[in-house]
């Protein structure tokens, strides 16, 4: 049996060395845990990352609303000065116009407004129309007849430029189609009329015959209400 002395020595020798294990262990702990953090964190990271990912749908949907809303609001502002480009009761009255031509006689005119554009009624001289039917289609410089109450490719011959069954009528819009000016009646060559802004000349039918002005005088939509009653538009 060993000495007291030597069993005291041995016994603090064990206890220093598992004071030292247990220390050991203590600080190896220890330095592991900041790697399980940091591994804990990158586990996280996909979680983190979806999230992110579904940010763009959210906002993709508050610009889409918040656009939808900003529009309607624009078109709510923009509306009352659209309508106001409407036309206003006095134009839509304008849009039809009614001669009496009782007082009109061979050879004479008469000027009437029909939305916002000069209209002339003439009741044509048989001179004037027996000139206009000798003029061979091929001999105009525009070979369609410019009526709105016939087809779009009707010939400009001179009954389908003069009211059906009223040759001696023609209901013109006096407008040169060059350039827009009013033309002089019962002027030029061809016994119609003349456009003095650049010399354009139209015959008693109204169809151009020289100048620069590409097409015949327009007819607008009109009808005879009475033996003399014109409406026109």
């Amino acid at each position: 049996m060993a000495p007291a002395h030597a069993q005291t020595r041995a016994a603090g020798q064990w206890r220093t060395a598992t004071g030292v294990g247990r220390m050991s262990a203590v600080l190896a702990t220890g330095s592991r845990r900041p790697n399980e953090r940091r591994r804990r964190s990158r586990s996280e990271e996909p979680t983190l990352a979806s999230m992110e990912a579904s940010e763009p749908t959210r906002r993709d949907f508050l610009y889409i609303a918040t656009g939808a809303v900003a529009a309607v609001g624009v078109a709510a502002v923009a509306w009352p000065f659209i309508d106001q480009m409407n036309p206003d009761a006095t134009a839509l009255a304008l849009a039809t116009t009614e001669v009496d031509v009782t007082s009109v006689t061979e050879g004479q005119s008469v000027v009437v407004k029909w939305r916002g554009r000069p209209v002339v009624v003439r009741r044509r001289t048989a001179k004037e129309i027996d000139e206009a039917k000798a003029v061979e289609i091929s001999a105009l410089i525009d070979p369609i007849a410019r009526n709105a109450n016939l087809a779009d490719d009707a010939p400009a011959t001179d009954e389908n430029r003069a009211a059906a069954g009223k040759e001696a009528w023609l209901v013109m819009v006096q407008i040169c189609t060059h350039l827009g000016c009013v033309p002089l009646g019962q002027q030029g060559e061809y016994d119609g009329w003349f456009c003095p802004c650049h010399g354009s000349e139209y015959d008693s039918a109204g169809r151009v015959r020289r100048g620069p002005a590409p097409e015949n005088m327009a007819i607008p939509p009109y009808q005879f209400t009475g033996d003399t009653v014109i409406t026109i538009g």
